[in-house]
């Protein structure tokens, strides 16, 4: 039999065109780890979702011992994942393949796995305040450049950075964002780390500063297209397998798309 498991949250909460028959059932609430013990191994699950879901399938299952087949299908407002690997969203994808040596990150005293990338900064502050909007307005469409803009502007403080990857530490001042990335994308498109191989052995972390607002928000647009690393004023990328990055005063972070509020510093590891 073929599951799907949906999030009655997830895109408005708004279902793709399916098959009347099939199981549905819903994410809010299930015990994913009850769940998958109870199936048969021939049987197969399908997520509809999109970063966030894969993000919580993998924090709620030792994927490790998966005995079925999952699949992704697109069904929410970050597809990054599904950007990244080159897939069509229409399809189901197989996410098997994709769920081995999961890079993990410890942030504010949990340990936690991340698909595509823990971010720091100003994409945080981004999250922070959709999810503010979200509470508010369960059904609104939230506009993040917007909300970004409004950040490099007025809301947002850039800090300093403490970034040590495997062992050797740099420091920076004025920085907007430090994320660091197993894939190229996030934020619903943004190419942060457009050099970046998820199938490789390493994670990026981006370091994006000015001491300028206007020049921070003027040249924000290029990282849509991975063009801001041209900039080496304003962007310095890293990589290695062991990435600590600590700021100077408290920010929110996202991880895979989910808001982890008052973070000082996080660790990620491959």
């Amino acid at each position: 039999m073929k599951y799907y498991v949906y999030n009655k949250f997830s895109n408005n909460g708004i279902l793709p065109k399916i098959s009347e028959d099939i199981k549905l059932v819903e994410a809010v609430g299930l015990d994913y780890q009850k769940f998958f013990e109870e199936l048969n191994q021939e049987d197969e699950v399908v997520f509809l979702g999109g970063d966030g879901t894969v993000n919580y399938l993998i924090n709620n299952i030792n994927v490790n011992e998966l005995k079925n087949n999952v699949y992704l299908k697109a069904n929410g407002t970050g597809n990054d994942f599904i950007n990244d690997i080159e897939a069509n969203v229409n399809d189901e994808i197989l996410l098997n393949p994709y769920l081995k040596n999961l890079p993990s990150v410890n942030i504010n005293g949990k340990n936690l796995f991340f698909i595509n990338n823990v971010g720091f900064g100003i994409d945080g502050y981004c999250c922070e305040v959709a999810d503010q909007m979200k509470a508010k307005e369960p059904n609104k469409v939230i506009d993040y450049s917007a909300i970004a803009i409004k950040g490099l502007l007025f809301h947002f403080k850039p800090c300093h950075a403490s970034v040590t990857v495997d062992g050797k530490t740099y420091e920076y001042d004025n920085v907007w964002l430090a994320p660091t990335m197993k894939g190229r994308y996030y934020g619903g498109g943004m190419k942060v780390a457009p050099d970046q191989d998820r199938n490789s052995d390493k994670l990026s972390v981006v370091i994006y500063k000015s001491r300028f607002k206007l020049v921070a928000l003027a040249n924000f647009p290029s990282i849509f297209k991975g063009e801001h690393i041209k900039n080496k004023k304003l962007t310095t990328v890293l990589s290695g397998n062991d990435i600590h990055v600590k700021f100077s005063r408290p920010c929110a972070a996202q991880i895979d798309g989910e808001t982890e509020l008052n973070v000082t510093e996080y660790t990620a590891k491959l």
